[in-house]
């Protein structure tokens, strides 16, 4: 009876799956051409986004927890004094944690804590961000984990991409079928998946720079965006 049962139901599997492939050729029973059209711009940097860190350790957790968050709130204080908007400023809350001395065929012993905080600023005008980064050092935050360059002309870019990619799939099919002495009879099928909208570019300070005093090589920052589209053509 089970045997019957898993026969059938194999049987039945197999006639779904003919079905399907069936359909699928069914569908595609005339000449296609399948082409993908891409784009890539590159901007000038007008902003960033800055992520810090204070790391402190200290004998007690106390002490840890007290240290990093004066830091934090020195930082804040700074920014807030400066007309840095506070929904541009996200501050991650501690990381507590104890440390230990290993050494071997011993227990481990206690001798500390380490505490650590993040804050990331969006900084909208670079010709701000040094001073920020100064401020960052000079209230505590002893980390300076990154700093990615973006355009705050974001979506405009992306638009331009976008046209862009579909003006370069249409030229490619068209060459591709005219080079193969053939016609295009319409778009058939299109193929869109969102891209990265901004590839920040991380920024690295130049030979010259002493400390984080580099406000020019800040002006000379990109910001890479890209964008991607497939298509399949009829062929006459």
């Amino acid at each position: 009876m089970k045997s019957s049962i898993i026969a059938a139901l194999i049987s039945g599997l197999i006639a779904s799956t003919s079905m399907v492939a069936t359909a699928k050729a069914a569908d595609v029973d005339f000449p296609t051409l399948n082409t993908v059209g891409s784009s890539q711009l590159n901007v000038k940097a007008d902003m960033a986004e800055v992520n810090v860190e204070v790391v402190v350790k200290a004998k007690t957790a106390k002490e840890a927890k007290n240290e990093s968050d004066k830091a934090v709130a020195n930082f804040l204080d700074r920014l807030e004094k400066a007309g840095v908007d506070r929904e541009l400023i996200q501050s991650a809350n501690i990381n507590l944690q104890p440390q230990y001395h290993y050494e071997k065929n011993k227990p481990n012993q206690l001798i500390g804590y380490s505490a650590n905080r993040r804050i990331k600023v969006t900084v909208l005008k670079l010709s701000e961000l040094n001073n920020i980064l100064d401020s960052a050092l000079e209230q505590g935050m002893n980390r300076i984990n990154s700093i990615a360059l973006k355009s705050s002309k974001e979506a405009e870019y992306l638009e331009q991409a976008r046209m862009a990619a579909i003006k370069d799939a249409q030229q490619k099919a068209k060459m591709l079928a005219e080079g193969f002495g053939e016609k295009l009879d319409g778009v058939w099928r299109i193929s869109y998946f969102e891209q990265r909208p901004v590839q920040p570019v991380m920024l690295r300070m130049n030979s010259e720079a002493k400390g984080f005093d580099a406000g020019p090589s800040y002006q000379q920052g990109q910001v890479t965006i890209q964008d991607r589209v497939e298509v399949t053509y009829r062929l006459k």
